[in-house]
């Protein structure tokens, strides 16, 4: 933030159901969406727990509990488990490039795929692509959407679209905003992969941190992030190792 630049307002929303925790009431601290956050305050933000969902720069704020914990890998200190090897050696067929944060018909092709997979039923099985850009775009963040394609080799499925993660570059680290991947190919594990790789891509690029969003124990599609260590949590202020 710019020693002219105002402190932004933080605001708190009107409890209403988790959508992680069935039969809890969430609350969330959010940024006021009228602010100016640039990529240096919003990496600020990050760092004391914060996401961003489009523009809106928020954190869980509950009075009753404290489930959903911001969680980071330091990336020059990972190391792969057995699991996260094999993982790795199955996918070194494939390729990343980066890519702009427009709106792209294959990469929304894509996420309905995995949409209707993975969250059948829920409010993002049915988007549309306004809905979708809003959802990752942001104009006052650097963001990135990592393509993973197959390798170009002769064959049926040369180049075929794998998967997409939408990640926001901060000055110390890279923020895993988003991942989508196709959902025909279990065994892959495609989810793994990608994180495996954002890993890498923040160590390669000279970053400390590969900020994963909030693990929640309680929550099996949140509880996985444990599985990357060493894995630090923010707690009480402080970020803390923290084992499986």
């Amino acid at each position: 933030m710019s020693v002219n630049q105002k402190k932004p307002d933080l605001y708190l929303s009107m409890p209403h159901p988790c959508s992680y925790l069935p039969g809890r009431m969430s609350t969330i601290m959010f940024v006021d969406p009228q602010s100016r956050i640039d990529n240096a305050l919003y990496a600020n933000f990050v760092q004391h727990g914060f996401r961003r969902s489009s523009e809106l720069v928020y954190r869980p704020y509950c009075q009753t509990c404290n489930a959903c914990v911001p969680v980071r890998v330091p990336v020059n200190e990972f190391k792969l488990n057995r699991a996260q090897k094999r993982v790795w050696r199955r996918n070194q067929d494939v390729i990343v490039q980066a890519r702009p944060p427009v709106f792209d018909p294959e990469h929304f092709a894509l996420y309905q795929r995995y949409q209707a997979a993975r969250h059948p039923g829920s409010s993002m099985d049915d988007p549309d692509p306004e809905r979708y850009l809003n959802f990752f775009f942001s104009r006052q963040v650097e963001t990135v959407f990592y393509e993973l394609r197959l390798t170009a080799v002769p064959g049926a499925e040369s180049g075929r679209l794998l998967g997409v993660a939408v990640v926001d570059v901060l000055r110390n680290g890279l923020s895993a905003m988003y991942t989508f991947f196709e959902p025909e190919v279990p065994a892959r594990s495609l989810g793994v992969y990608m994180i495996l790789w954002q890993i890498a891509e923040a160590r390669r690029l000279g970053f400390s941190w590969l900020y994963l969003g909030y693990w929640i124990e309680e929550c099996p599609k949140m509880a996985y992030k444990i599985r990357y260590q060493p894995l630090e949590a923010l707690e009480k202020g402080k970020w803390v190792r923290i084992g499986p």
